[in-house]
């Protein structure tokens, strides 16, 4: 590697790091705010049958999804991320709306209202499934404030280690692509969301051809205004993509939100899509037996936020699940509360001559 690489992978893992910290502490401050705004009552009476992290387990994996991340950018991995917001005072407001916001998601919490979202103009074309307040956010996946909330709000629940988290996906992909020619690559990132995920896709593979899809039309508009990138709108269950069309997808936070019976038909229309010897990256909830330690804070988040499947997916077999569809696990990385697991499409094999 030329010394002047060096000298730019250093410049931006310290870049990095300076973002990390900030981020540390903005969005955990910011996490404590919205507690406070909100006083979630249901926390003080909700009996946990996991026993509290040992001291120090939550902070050294805390500490961990921002290590990892900069010293990926450290490697030339992917560079350094981008700020969520394009000033200060656009930070201020957003965390204004947020801490304003936390009141009605917990009023919603306390009344259980994890389906509210079907009353939304439009929702009723969507799957049942779908049409629900997750996290019991405001206006579930339906609405343009929804998706401006929804990067804040993440950060803030994981104390600034969302992004970080997030990029254990990123970080197996370009490992898996580093020594490729990016130019006539084609990756799509699925329920791309709100589009901070779909922005690092691009930032590490500006050479290749980089879209999202997601099925809100709110989060779609968000999602191309903020990653600068095309977004389709369409149903991952019906990929508008042709058979082996794809060198790679990735998939971030969707598969412990959908129901049991879909995430097979799922994992085997991504596989269709995916050319042999294609790649998906996948970032999701750790399980109990990945992080044993912090057994007690996934117990809590299905009964703290609206997740009516994350259960099933603690229990799910990922590799299983992915196999059947013919898809290989190749790697996985572990940060914090985020998994990440590589898979790639079997080559066909060809019958040699006689």
């Amino acid at each position: 590697m030329a010394r002047g690489a060096e000298r730019a992978f250093v410049t931006d893992a310290g870049l990095q790091r300076l973002r990390s910290a900030f981020k540390a502490v903005w969005w955990t401050t910011t996490g404590v705010a919205a507690r406070g705004v909100a006083d979630p009552e249901r926390s003080r009476a909700f009996q946990f049958e996991t026993p509290p992290p040992p001291r120090g387990a939550q902070r050294h994996g805390w500490m961990e999804a921002f290590r990892k991340d900069i010293e990926d950018v450290g490697a030339g991995l992917y560079p350094a991320s981008e700020p969520l917001f394009a000033d200060p005072v656009e930070a201020l407001r957003a965390v204004s709306d947020f801490l304003r916001d936390a009141r009605e998601v917990e009023a919603r919490r306390r009344r259980n209202g994890g389906v509210e979202a079907r009353a939304e103009e439009g929702a009723d074309v969507y799957p049942a499934y779908y049409r629900q307040n997750f996290h019991y956010q405001s206006g579930g996946w339906f609405t343009r404030d929804s998706a401006r909330r929804y990067e804040p709000q993440v950060e803030a629940l994981f104390s600034g280690t969302a992004g970080a988290m997030r990029r254990r996906a990123l970080s197996l992909l370009a490992r898996a692509w580093r020594s490729r020619d990016q130019r006539g690559l084609k990756v799509v990132d699925l329920a791309c969301g709100s589009g901070a995920f779909l922005r690092d896709l691009k930032g590490a593979f500006p050479r290749a051809t980089v879209m999202g899809l997601d099925l809100s039309p709110a989060y779609t508009l968000e999602a191309k205004a903020m990653a600068e990138a095309p977004v389709i709108q369409a149903n991952i269950e019906r990929l508008p993509f042709a058979d082996a069309s794809l060198d790679g997808a990735t998939c971030v936070y969707l598969f412990h939100e959908l129901p049991p019976r879909l995430r097979p038909e799922i994992a085997a229309e991504i596989a269709r899509v995916l050319k042999p010897g294609g790649v998906l990256a996948l970032a999701d909830s750790v399980q109990p037996a990945d992080q044993p330690d912090l057994a007690r804070l996934l117990e809590a988040f299905p009964a703290f936020f609206h997740e009516p499947y994350y259960e099933s997916w603690c229990r799910e077999d990922v590799p299983g699940l992915f196999g059947l569809a013919g898809l290989e696990l190749v790697e996985t990385d572990v940060a914090f509360l985020t998994k990440a697991w590589l898979f790639r499409k079997r080559e066909v094999k060809r019958s040699g001559a006689s």
